[in-house]
């Protein structure tokens, strides 16, 4: 769906207010189009698992032998084999020997009625189908008694129980974290296959922005997007680029894009993308040829957020105003950048939560409300305050909430105690 950009409102349309409505896409629509507007980057780098750590795979990973890889104890006890418990207990059995951890596995040579001393990990012997945990047990010299009479299996983790030969230990587009670090490290796998790191651009614009320790002129504001883009997007995964600030000159901003649509796979702009005759972004972009799918959305904050291709990057806009930034770039901005490293899931993480406040909102148009999480009702749900009055400049309620609470474009009236839709920071 290419949308062209109008920089004038048609003859006739009462100020494009009616040409402005018509082309707001539903929010659902706009995360589908951006994430089908990325193209996931080709090529992969092998690296150490070591190095990996927050990397994207790029090849599915087999396993290659069987986890665990023989049956070993669970617990520190005494193995010993079920049919020489019969008839009422308790019972006394001479040790044999002591397994630990580390231990060859050794076949069973006891004669009948006989235990092996066992720590945790150690190989079960072939021929015990038990552990009894040492707390069941009292040790006479060389003999343990016990009254416990042990299920078959109990307390030994068997061969291949938590991963069979072959099994997909991990598919490609997988992140991989801490815990999938771990499953293909007790596969024996120590190198992987990654995709490239998303190359990001950051090209913040405005007149009145100064960095934060500049001296203001009247009129001037401290630049804060700059410091929320680069938190959101340091990522492993990422290499963020701050190509610096801009001032509203359409040359300069075309000129930019330019230079960072050949360099970068993503190039992400902050400001400058409403219609006013300040706001020269879209201008650029249309001398740049950029192909724009998402061009204003029923959302609020963030309904000037704009997707599309400049060049061979994917083009993000950003509205200026701070919390519309943040929900643009969480929103939709990221899940289409995952899109691009070549993530398999692209969406944000979501909660079932309880609304502890009572608010109306315009039909139609998807709210990120922050909110702070305040409790927990009777079946465990959080429930959400919502602070500040929504305005898409506020930062101070971004800055001290928890998250979001989503509400949904149908809904009009959300009475305290509706059930909504919350993502917590950092899912």
């Amino acid at each position: 769906m290419n949308i062209k950009i109008a920089l004038e409102p048609a003859a006739g349309d009462c100020g494009g207010i009616g040409a402005e409505r018509k082309a707001l896409l539903s929010f659902d629509d706009a995360v589908a189009t951006a994430v089908a507007t990325a193209q996931p980057l080709s090529g992969s780098d092998r690296v150490d698992l070591r190095n990996a750590n927050g990397r994207v795979l790029s090849r599915d990973v087999h396993a290659s032998s069987a986890l665990p890889r023989f049956d070993h104890s669970a617990m520190d006890g005494f193995a010993v084999r079920s049919c020489d418990l019969s008839g009422p207990g308790p019972w006394t059995l001479p040790i044999l020997s002591t397994m630990a951890a580390g231990d060859g596995i050794r076949e069973a040579s006891a004669l009948p009625g006989m235990t092996v001393e066992i720590y945790t990990g150690a190989p079960v012997p072939t021929g015990f189908d038990a552990v009894i945990v040492r707390e069941k047990c009292r040790r006479l010299g060389d003999t343990v008694r016990t009254a416990y009479l042990p299920k078959v299996g109990e307390n030994i983790r068997k061969l291949g129980e938590d991963v069979a030969p072959g099994v997909q230990l991990a598919s490609s587009g997988t992140l991989i974290s801490p815990h999938v670090a771990a499953l293909l490290a007790a596969s024996g796998i120590n190198v992987v296959d990654i995709r490239p790191r998303v190359r990001v651009a950051l090209i913040t614009t405005g007149s009145e922005l100064r960095r934060p320790g500049e001296a203001l002129q009247s009129g001037q504001i401290y630049d804060s997007n700059r410091y929320m883009t680069a938190g959101m997007l340091s990522l492993p995964w990422i290499e963020f680029t701050d190509l610096g600030h801009l001032r509203d000159d359409p040359g300069a901003i075309r000129d930019a894009l330019q230079m960072a649509s050949q360099e970068h796979d993503v190039v992400l702009t902050s400001g400058g993308m409403s219609h006013s005759a300040a706001d020269h972004m879209r201008t650029a972009l249309e001398a740049c040829n950029a192909r724009l799918e998402v061009l204003n959305v029923a959302m609020r904050p963030g309904k000037p957020a704009t997707v599309g291709r400049v060049g061979r990057a994917l083009f993000i806009g950003l509205p200026g105003n701070p919390m519309a930034a943040a929900v643009v770039l969480g929103q939709i901005g990221l899940p289409a950048i995952r899109a691009t490293s070549g993530f398999r899931q692209h969406s944000v993480d979501w909660y079932p939560a309880v609304a502890g406040f009572d608010y109306r909102k315009r039909e139609g148009r998807t709210e990120f409300v922050p909110v702070k999480v305040i409790g927990r009702d009777e079946m465990g749900l959080p429930v959400l305050a919502r602070l500040g009055r929504g305005s898409s400049g506020s930062l101070l309620p971004m800055a001290v909430a928890d998250g979001f609470a989503v509400l949904r474009p149908e809904r009009i009236h959300i009475p305290e105690g509706t059930v909504v839709r919350y993502e917590p920071f950092g899912s």
